[in-house]
């Protein structure tokens, strides 16, 4: 998929709220986009296992995830048409 496309389906899913009320069942697409954009953002996500939003530490047109995959457990702050900040968390 086009990256240009992609970022702009993962942030209308955003804009339109689709992101957060996202119940556990329907949690797969978020997981999956989360992790397309760490890959193309030169990060390593095998096999992502789950995506939670961290409420306290998110802003308006700034949110902030807990993507965990296979390899590794990342911080992403996710905001509209930039790259994401992405923190590697220990183990």
């Amino acid at each position: 998929m086009d990256k240009t496309l992609h970022l702009a389906i993962f942030g209308f899913a955003f804009v339109v709220g689709i992101g957060p009320a996202m119940s556990q069942s329907a949690d797969e697409p978020t997981r999956d986009l989360l992790a397309s954009q760490i890959r193309d953002q030169g990060f390593t996500c095998d096999k992502p296992k789950g995506a939670e939003r961290e409420v306290k530490e998110s802003k308006p047109n700034e949110t902030v995830w807990i993507l965990t995959c296979e390899n590794d457990t990342y911080r992403m702050t996710v905001i509209p048409d930039m790259a994401a900040k992405v923190e590697k968390l220990k183990k």
